[in-house]
């Protein structure tokens, strides 16, 4: 049964009143999505859920699966593949390309440079077919990571996202939930690889000078805290970009996909991501460890557990106004034992004016046991006869 109450919380909020219309944005984009990752709060969505060619933002979920393998220890950074010649003669020259030479062996490390500064189609495939024998078999990896992440409408062909007729497809909340994804599981990972300025591999032919190629994140050195993630383009798809930058506390994450130029995607995603910090505050409701309000408990040592939030808590609302807020804690309860400490079994839902609904996780401040058999009987004692 789902409880919904009134949050204990609400009495330390002081929150002035005043109009919270959402703030308004306009963009060329066919589609376009943000969402803040601190309140979980979607700012703004145009046509969010639509199907989509990713291009080589399909290129993100190789690189989520193989900081997957790497955290879990079955892959080495330093660990090295080779550039087979079949490999090499499809994709020496075939769109963006790390500029790897057939025979060549790379390190994890510097393929996944490759694929994130570089956009290398080459890159995508020689560490896919190093870490599952074939490509077609690195993609079964893909969906299946793809689907444990809860991507509910996308679906990949390749790992470099080229054209395959409609095979792969995705769609701006679900690239948007796997830039969170890579974020919030691999931290270390994405604070190493994903806002590199640019990366030097691969010789000119007759000179052998070596190549540097810049990354083509339009945020990277003009948005403060801009550090990731990856641009994309094809004819079929446009010119698209996935976007994440952190400031002064809150993240944001954006999609743009579908523009005319290489131009354009560069001075939209500047003025999206800059319209989204500017144009909205966080609003403190809870600080870390703060009890919230208490949830019913069945069948454990105790017949309650203590609600807390296990993270600063904030709402995300338009800057410069105040607003009324109303919180409430749901949970489906009562909560069945056990209960692990930090395990998330509620929600503190926000509302406000003109504003879409935001939810915040609440945890458990305790463990609670599973009651014994005589604690059970007396548990279905009071519940057929009453407390």
């Amino acid at each position: 049964m789902k409880k919904l109450i009134a949050a204990s919380v609400l009495a330390m909020l002081v929150v002035q009143p005043g109009l919270a219309a959402a703030p308004q944005f306009d963009t060329p984009a066919p589609v376009a999505y943000m969402e803040d990752m601190s309140s979980g709060s979607i700012l703004y969505q145009k046509d969010a859920d639509r199907r989509m060619p990713p291009a080589s933002l399909a290129k993100m979920m190789t690189v989520y699966v193989a900081f997957d393998l790497i955290k879990k220890g079955e892959l080495k950074l330093d660990q090295q593949f080779e550039m087979q010649p079949e490999t090499w003669k499809k994709w020496h020259s075939q769109g963006s390309t790390m500029f790897l030479s057939a025979g060549e062996k790379v390190s994890v490390a510097d393929l996944l440079y490759g694929i994130v500064t570089l956009s290398g189609n080459d890159a995508c495939v020689v560490l896919a077919e190093g870490i599952s024998g074939t490509e077609p078999a690195f993609v079964e990896r893909m969906n299946r990571d793809a689907e444990k992440i809860g991507l509910k409408n996308s679906h990949f062909g390749t790992s470099n996202g080229w054209p395959d007729g409609g095979v792969t497809y995705v769609t701006a909340r679900d690239l948007a939930a796997l830039a969170k994804a890579t974020i919030n599981n691999y931290p270390d990972l994405y604070k190493k690889f994903y806002s590199r300025p640019d990366f030097t591999w691969g010789k000119t032919l007759g000179a052998g000078a070596a190549i540097k190629q810049e990354n083509r994140d339009p945020l990277l050195g003009r948005v403060a805290g801009a550090d990731g993630l990856k641009t994309g383009h094809t004819e079929e798809a446009g010119y698209g970009f996935t976007g994440s930058a952190i400031h002064n506390g809150r993240r944001l994450v954006m999609v743009l996909a579908g523009l005319g130029t290489y131009g354009q995607r560069a001075e939209e995603s500047v003025k999206f991501m800059n319209w989204g910090f500017r144009s909205w505050q966080a609003k403190p409701i809870a600080r870390k460890g703060k009890k919230v309000e208490t949830a019913e408990v069945q069948l454990g040592t105790s017949n309650h557990v203590d609600l807390v939030a296990g993270k600063d808590l904030t709402a995300t609302l338009p800057a410069g106004v105040g607003s009324e807020m109303t919180l409430k804690v749901a949970y489906d309860g009562p909560i069945k034992a056990p209960i692990k400490a930090g395990q998330h079994i509620a929600d503190l839902v926000v509302t406000a004016p003109d504003m879409p609904t935001q939810r915040l996780p609440l945890v458990a401040a305790t463990d609670v046991a599973e009651a014994g058999f005589f604690g059970r009987v007396w548990a279905g004692l009071t519940g057929l006869f009453g407390a």
